[in-house]
């Protein structure tokens, strides 16, 4: 039996590489096939394309890269065609893998979508994209209901970061590591995963950083994720840094954050990372002019960060496009960092958050059950 796998980004990676493992104890003769990234590989997930070639966000900052991404997109279309899988997993990405299971679905493959599209925050226009699809996983608990009342076979089955984030490390020996001194206040610096996010953000946290020195003493590490430097060269960290007091660890983002007294976080994935290891933050975001201009009219969400969605309040500060200022930025810093009460009550709320997301079996667990589900009537169908 092969499947085809696909996951257009870190976040991704993580998710369907653990799904993959879920699936190997009920199907441990499935090959599994895809756009992978570095944990799918070590998962066994046969590489057609390597998911870095498709890490881009903003809707003006793809046009630049569309004939790249085409050309993997019909590479992974001719492997499907080539090696007939019995079911495609696509992960996240959907401006990607909505129109690569219009594809698939066109050669009667069933799709298993992984991560569902936030089409309740923004392109409310995609759910017609859903509705063909053969079961939609969902990671946040509001959304089951939101998509079934719109005709889209979904289940919640709990957020997978519940069960996996850790830091590997007892805080005094990971600083000892490091060389982190440990009578200082210590802030994170999470840039976000993508080129172009880094890119973005790193110049303005630099500055922040120069701010905050300024006025407290603190140690500044920038978290990235594994492989990073090797992919993009030491002098695209380097060089937006400049003179600031920033030490770089890459690979080690859980214990960056866990450890941290204090983060300062690109709104995404991380930030439901960090609640998880109840580390207070900020979160910030910042697109090109453009994109932020078409997008605007796009969204519908009272917040930005998926912690704040999640709480369906104002837990963490937000400081999106033009409230993304390092002098914005670092008087929250400070804040955070001076106020005890301020950091109790937002631990307070990053609990409820993480209560929220929990389940009481394994998220990938139930993944895994639905796509074996799936598998036996697909099977029985073509037999009767």
């Amino acid at each position: 039996m092969k499947i085809l796998v696909s996951a257009g980004e870190a976040s991704g990676d993580l998710y369907a590489s653990s799904l993959v493992t879920a699936l190997r104890t009920h199907l441990p003769k499935a090959e599994f096939f895809g756009c992978t990234g570095p944990r799918m590989r070590s998962a066994g997930v046969r590489t057609v394309v390597d998911a870095a070639n498709l890490n881009v966000v903003g809707l003006v900052e793809v046009i630049h890269h569309i004939p790249r991404i085409y050309g993997e997109f019909r590479k992974l279309v001719a492997a499907a065609r080539a090696e007939k899988p019995r079911l495609a997993i696509l992960t996240d990405s959907p401006d990607f893998h909505l129109r690569l299971a219009r594809k698939l679905r066109a050669q009667g493959i069933p799709i298993v979508y992984l991560i569902a599209p936030q089409v309740w925050a923004w392109r409310k226009g995609r759910i017609k994209q859903l509705r063909p699809l053969d079961h939609l996983l969902c990671i946040f608990p509001f959304e089951e209901s939101y998509f079934r009342d719109r005709g889209v076979r979904a289940t919640h089955i709990g957020h997978p970061l519940t069960r996996i984030v850790r830091p590997t490390l007892p805080r005094p020996e990971w600083l000892k590591k490091h060389r982190i001194p440990a009578n200082r206040p210590l802030i994170t610096l999470l840039p976000g995963s993508r080129p172009g996010e880094i890119a973005r953000h790193l110049p303005l946290l630099a500055q922040t950083v120069d701010r905050i020195h300024a006025r407290q003493a603190a140690h500044f590490v920038l978290a990235t994720p594994s492989g990073l430097t090797s992919r993009l060269g030491f002098t695209f960290f380097t060089e937006p840094i400049g003179g600031s007091p920033i030490q770089h660890i890459e690979g080690e983002t859980w214990d960056a954050i866990a450890h941290a007294d204090v983060c300062l976080a690109a709104s995404g994935t991380v930030t439901i990372e960090a609640a998880l290891l109840g580390t207070p933050l900020i979160a910030f975001y910042k697109v090109s002019p453009w994109s932020w201009w078409m997008g605007r009219f796009l969204v519908d969400v009272p917040f930005y960060s998926m912690v704040n969605l999640v709480a369906g309040k104002a837990v963490v500060p937000e400081f999106i496009q033009d409230g993304f200022s390092p002098e914005a930025l670092s008087s929250a810093a400070i804040h955070l960092l001076t106020d005890s009460e301020a950091r109790s009550r937002m631990r307070a709320g990053l609990a409820e958050v993480a209560q929220n997301l929990a389940s009481v079996e394994h998220p990938m667990e139930n993944g895994a059950r639905i796509i074996v589900d799936l598998l036996e009537k697909e099977r029985s169908n073509a037999i009767y």
